[in-house]
Formats: structure tokens, C-alpha cells, sequence
């Protein structure tokens, strides 16, 4: 049956979708400035993506409640233009002569915090724009959004940092999250808002109320776990790949575009499948059975050797792994929100979005050590091998959830 989503769906879906893409385009660009521009030395590089990833998540912590206690389509607009002013400076200091390697820091730092608060809101949101029954498609669309622009992104970048340089995909980026706050100022109707004591102040204790409600709840706990383990270890070998792939291999750059380019349309399947083979075998067994092959297929990367084989093999490897992971996503986001109250919903989201990028930060750092201690394919093997035991973490079928009764069309919010 088809699902009448109405505009107010769409015209989120489409801020998602235009802020997604220019994400992508200029996915790279800041590692090629500093060196290109800046000339920094490798570990500079390495350093300008872990800090900002940590330091925003730490910087991000207390917004949890802040957003909760806010009107989400405000934060989520604030959120974007704070994201549009930060990388617009990144041009405008390159063109006047003043751009440095601490500026790029402190832009990624506001870039990923504001991305943060964005997502809190717009998945807390989603839960109250959305029916219940309907909420395993609608995040099934954001996925397959997610993994297309993955695919395109990378490619119309590159053409433009080829044409142009890598400062103009930056703006290109800025502009999307202009792009963005305008489609959220398009949604009508009402919001969503937890209530709060105008005299109470934030407490420390509410900074902890994300991880109380994820760990008190036995499958939100096993998900939280198995989510940032299998992110961490993923993550923590993107940059190995591109050390091996590039430098040791001599990939031409077009090859590793192409190795990753074309897997991510695994993704968009994936996830145009999720919601029907759920009908088909149930929610339990499809996230279960794709949790364990995301976690098979990246050991499949122990046997990437140099040439056309190689590539052939990171296609594949790499196509199975986010086909799995285009099928699990929209599951496991479903059944996170569906598990979360819905006036906890941005804390509990902002809480796993500083945990995750605080352990991808701390296994990038890790694994970076690995692999000068090592090589980088005995660091990419040895993250394979510890992701076999991730699936264990996934909740049997005594933790899952049932599903809630329909809400009624009176007491459904208003598109």
C-alpha cells in the first residue's frame, strides 16, 4: 500500500536530502586543503579528523537536553545556519590570505556539532511527523538517500575540485545547509517539545538521562553497543584503506573513487528492500540475519592485494557490506526510535551520536598506531576479526520489542 506521507515529510526529507549531498561532494575536501593549501604533514591530517570528531562530540554532550526542551524545527534551522556560516568561512578566509590549519579545526568542530544537534532534532522530529507503522519506510527513504549520495557525491566532487579546487566544494557544502534551513522553514503545522520547569535549571544529572534511558532498556542497550562497536571498527580503517589502497598499491585516484563510488549503491537497494523483506520474514530475523553479514564481509578485506583483483575485491567486499548495511540501518533506527519515549527522543539520539563519534575517533587513533606498529592490512584484518563478535551483542528475540498499537487518525499529528 502506498503511503501518503504529506508535504510536511517531504519537505524534510528534502532538507535531509540537499544538506546529505553537499556533505558528499565536499567529502575530502578538508583533508586536501591542508595539504594542498596549508601543506600539513600527515599526522596534521589524521589529527584534523579524529579531534573533530572528538571534540565536537564533547562539545555536543550537553545539547541533548537543550533540544529536548526546544521546538525541534527552530533548532534543526539554527543548527543549519550555524553549519552554512562556519564552512562559508572556509572560502572567504582562503580568498583574503588568512586561512590556517586551526581555522579548518575549528570549522570541523562547529560543523559536527551543529550535525549533532541537527540529527537529535530531525530524528525526534521524524517520530512525531510520522505514524508508527509508517516510520520503518520513512527511515528506509532516508537511507536510501543517504547511500546514493554516497555513491554521487565523491564523483561531482572530485570533477569539481578538478575544474575548480577543493575551497569551492566547501562553499558548494555551505550552500546545501542554506538549501536545508529554508525546506525546514517550509514545514507547517505544529512541533514537538518535552516540557520543562521554567525555574529548573539544567542539572548534571540530566546530562547522563540519555545513557539511562539507553541502558536501562535491555535491546536499546545491545543495539547502542553493537551499533558504536560495528561503526568504530569500520570507521577505524577508512583511513588504512586509503594509506594501503593509494600509497602502497598505487591505486590511480579514479580506482578509489570507483572502489567506493559504486558499493554505495548497494546501500540505496538495501534499503528500498528493508521494509519488504520485513513483511516477508519479520523485523527480528532480517536485522539479525543482516547484523551478522555486515559483520563477515569486512574480513573479506585481509585479502585485497594490488591491481585489478584488488579493486575487484574492494568492490565486492565493500558492495556486500553496505548492501547488508542498507537493509539493517532503517531497522535498527526504527526500532530505536520506537523504543525511546518520545519526549526523551533527541536526548537519547544525541547521546548515541557523541558516543559513536567518540569511539570512532578513539579506534581511529588506535588503529592509526596499529598500523605504524604493524602494517595497515594487518590493522584492517585484525578490525575484521573483532567484528565477528559483534553480532553477539544483537537482541534475541525475548528483547524485541512489539509493535504498538496503530495511533489513532484523530491523534496522529498533522503532516
Amino acid at each position: 500500500m502506498r503511503v501518503k506521507w504529506g508535504s510536511g515529510f517531504g519537505w524534510l526529507w528534502s532538507a535531509y536530502a540537499v544538506s546529505t549531498y553537499g556533505t558528499w561532494i565536499a567529502f575530502g575536501a578538508f583533508p586536501l586543503i591542508a595539504v594542498r593549501v596549508l601543506h600539513a604533514p600527515a599526522f596534521a591530517v589524521s589529527l584534523l579528523e579524529a579531534a573533530g570528531l572528538a571534540v565536537a562530540a564533547v562539545v555536543a554532550f550537553p545539547l541533548g537536553p537543550w533540544v529536548e526542551h526546544r521546538a525541534k524545527r527552530p533548532v534543526m534551522i539554527a543548527m543549519d545556519l550555524a553549519r552554512f556560516l562556519a564552512m562559508a568561512s572556509v572560502p572567504i578566509a582562503y580568498f583574503l590570505g588568512v586561512l590556517s590549519y586551526g581555522h579548518l579545526l575549528v570549522v570541523s568542530v562547529i560543523s559536527g556539532t551543529a550535525g549533532i544537534a541537527f540529527t537529535a532534532a530531525s530524528g525526534a522530529y521524524l517520530k512525531y511527523l510520522v505514524r508508527r507503522e509508517h516510520l520503518l519506510a520513512a527511515n528506509g527513504r532516508f537511507e536510501g538517500t543517504s547511500w546514493v549520495a554516497t555513491a554521487a557525491g565523491p564523483p561531482l566532487g572530485g570533477a569539481l575540485v578538478g575544474l575548480l579546487g577543493p575551497v569551492v566544494t566547501v562553499m558548494a557544502d555551505a550552500l546545501s545547509y542554506l538549501l536545508s534551513a529554508l525546506a525546514v522553514l517550509r514545514i507547517r503545522g505544529g512541533d514537538v517539545a518535552a516540557p520543562r520547569d521554567p525555574a529548573t535549571r539544567l542539572r548534571a544529572a540530566d546530562l547522563l538521562g540519555g545513557w539511562r534511558i539507553i541502558l536501562r532498556d535491555r535491546a536499546l542497550r545491545r543495539l547502542f553497543l553493537n551499533s558504536i562497536l560495528v561503526g568504530g571498527l569500520i570507521m577505524a580503517t577508512v583511513p588504512l584503506l586509503a594509506v594501503l589502497l593509494l600509497g602502497e598499491y598505487h591505486f590511480p585516484a579514479w580506482w578509489y573513487g570507483l572502489a567506493f563510488g559504486v558499493p554505495a549503491l548497494g546501500g540505496f537497494v538495501g534499503a528500498r528492500l528493508s521494509a519488504r523483506l520485513v513483511r516477508r520474514y519479520g523485523r527480528h530475523r532480517v536485522m539479525t540475519a543482516s547484523g551478522w553479514l555486515r559483520s563477515i564481509f569486512p574480513l573479506g578485506l585481509a585479502f585485497v592485494r594490488p591491481g585489478i583483483p584488488g579493486l575487484l575485491t574492494v568492490i565486492i567486499v565493500e558492495g556486500l557490506l553496505i548492501t547488508c548495511m542498507g537493509i539493517f540501518n532503517p531497522i535498527y533506527a526504527t526500532e530505536r526510535l520506537q523504543r525511546t519515549p518520545t519526549d526523551h527522543a533527541a536526548r537519547v539520539l544525541s547521546t548515541w551520536s557523541v558516543s559513536s563519534k567518540l569511539v570512532q575517533a578513539t579506534l581511529m587513533v588506535i588503529w592509526g598506531l596499529l598500523a605504524t606498529l604493524t602494517s595497515p592490512l594487518a590493522a584492517i584484518t585484525l578490525s575484521g576479526v573483532l567484528l565477528l563478535a559483534t553480532p553477539l551483542l544483537l537482541p534475541d528475540r525475548t528483547h524485541f520489542s512489539t509493535p504498538e498499537p496503530a495511533v489513532p487518525a484523530e491523534e496522529a499529528p498533522a503532516p
